[in-house]
């Protein structure tokens, strides 16, 4: 199931919602019961494996931990 973050266009509140379909109305403001919102662009949780993945997991590149020191981190 997605979950999708909005922002309402009256109050400025950010939130969450969980969408069971495709092509489902956005949900209304929690706060004020506004419909002008906008859905956000969020960046997807990824689950890493810990020592079974490459290098112990990811390092703060975003990229294996092996490969993040010719990056530019530490």
């Amino acid at each position: 199931m997605p979950l999708y973050e909005y922002r309402c266009r009256e109050c400025g509140v950010r939130y969450e919602k969980l969408i069971f379909r495709k092509g489902t109305a956005a949900p209304p403001c929690p706060s004020c019961a506004a419909e002008d919102v906008e859905k956000l662009f969020s960046v997807p949780s990824v689950k890493t494996g810990g020592a079974s993945s490459p290098a112990g997991g990811m390092g703060p590149c975003g990229a294996p931990k092996a490969s993040c020191g010719s990056a530019g981190f530490g």
